[in-house]
């Protein structure tokens, strides 16, 4: 098989991509080695940035985000019984939309019959070839080999996809943070506590009350990185959201049976170079940021802007220039992201190894916080989402 762009992963940023050049009509396959019901089944982050909502807006993949989407105007950061409320809207004149990244997945595989985009899942054993050029793909499906020819491959295949270990390891650099802590989540169709996000700090440490739909809650809390998800039965996890969003919430916090229960450990990763030759890397392929801020899979679809214009601006125009300057471009924006979530989780969380002053620090900085329209405005900017 041949095809101008081989993209390696089905999460959300190989489907927008794909989606993108296919508007553009330029050839694409995309490879996923997870079944359909899996990658539809999968939990994720629920906050779209204006790039994310913008793109699916753009594809005209959007009924479901019109019909279902929730617009955010704010967002509360909560240290004890006080909460300082962000508006977001007021401060940048822009907004966040909550809606599930299951669904966003979910819309983009539902229109690419139509939109003649190809998906090949259980593609088994996918490995990369000649990355400095002409590359090609090879991979397993129902016992037989198969083997792509493309101009170029983008690896979408997250943090433990084949892309990432295909670059030589002599040319590459690693950026690492790994947290002393997980988050442990529920997901449940009660009512939220809150009409809009709670980040909030506590003396048994940090928790987020969010929201899929007016009906269904999405809560987190702060747990030890070797604690086990069977050391938390339902009524525990539960006890524990009610200790501590009881006093901020104004609303109580409903309990029902979970959908889903996982612990994700924390880290914040960036690899470079994001290209080489002629493998180009996007989202969790190339970077990992912890939770808190929402950034992950918008960091993803700005990694995807990028691209696709570079990819455009190749077959369309000849010119070469936007995949040269990719990896920089998104780079610059990675970083900037990066530092907004790791600020973001030291604000929030309790570190096992922090002391008085580190915690007279972190009410310090919610005291400044809470009283600079200027700090305000630059948090703000951030969560929206910075401009590609």
């Amino acid at each position: 098989m041949k095809t101008q762009v081989a993209i390696i992963g089905g999460g959300p940023a190989g489907l927008l991509l794909g989606h993108l050049l296919r508007a553009e009509g330029i050839d694409c396959i995309i490879l996923e080695r997870q079944s359909r019901a899996h990658v539809e089944g999968r939990i994720r982050a629920g906050v779209l940035e204006t790039v994310t909502t913008d793109l699916l807006h753009r594809l005209g993949i959007d009924a479901g985000l019109n019909a279902q989407g929730m617009m955010e105007e704010g967002f509360n950061l909560a240290d004890g019984e006080r909460m300082i409320r962000i508006p977001i809207t007021a401060l940048t004149g822009k907004h966040v939309v909550v809606y599930g990244q299951t669904e966003v997945t979910r819309d983009l595989i539902d229109a690419a019959p139509e939109r003649d985009l190809e998906i090949v899942f259980e593609a088994k054993e996918v490995t990369l070839h000649d990355i400095d050029g002409p590359p090609y793909l090879t991979y397993e499906k129902d016992g037989v080999q198969h083997r792509i020819d493309a101009d170029f491959i983008a690896g979408c295949d997250g943090f433990h996809g084949p892309s990432r270990k295909a670059v030589p390891a002599n040319r590459v650099a690693q950026y690492e943070r790994e947290y002393p802590f997980g988050w442990l989540g529920i997901l449940a169709d009660v009512p939220p506590c809150h009409h809009e996000l709670i980040y909030a700090s506590s003396d048994a440490g940090f928790a987020l009350a969010s929201m899929r739909s007016p009906t269904r809650s999405r809560y987190y809390i702060q747990v030890g990185r070797d604690e086990r998800l069977e050391e938390w039965p339902e009524e525990r996890l539960w006890d524990e959201l009610e200790r501590r969003f009881a006093p901020l919430a104004g609303r109580p916090v409903v309990r029902g049976p979970a959908l889903e229960m996982s612990i994700a450990p924390l880290r914040s990763y960036v690899f470079e170079p994001m290209r080489h030759g002629r493998l180009f890397l996007a989202g969790d392929a190339a970077h990992i940021v912890p939770p808190t801020g929402a950034k992950g899979l918008n960091l993803a679809a700005s990694d995807v802007a990028y691209l696709a214009e570079a990819f455009i601006a190749w077959y369309k125009k000849g010119s070469e220039a936007a995949l040269t300057g990719y990896a920089a471009k998104a780079l610059a924006r990675v970083w900037k992201a990066e530092r907004f979530s790791w600020s973001l989780t030291k604000l929030m969380h309790r570190f096992p190894e922090d002391g008085a002053f580190e915690r007279r620090m972190q009410i310090a900085e919610l005291d400044y916080l809470a009283g600079s329209s200027a700090m305000q405005t630059a948090i703000a900017e951030n969560y929206v989402g910075l401009p590609l």
